[in-house]
């Protein structure tokens, strides 16, 4: 299946051009799109999409 709806941490902190450490701490925010399924942390690509316009805005 090519089409995922969701990145595991070290996709996700690869996506973002972020170490995996670092990827931890963001997912520890409440604003951050992110699913804990057990141990995992799973990141939906539409809400990681919609957090990232968003936190762009910010900076603006």
């Amino acid at each position: 299946m090519d089409d995922k709806l969701a990145l595991n941490s070290r996709e996700a902190a690869s996506a973002l051009g972020i170490s995996l450490p670092t990827f931890y701490e963001l997912s520890n925010r409440a604003d951050f799109p992110c699913i804990r399924v057990g141990r995992r942390v799973l990141v939906p690509i539409d809400g990681l999409r919609a957090w990232l316009l968003k936190e762009a805005g910010k900076h603006d």
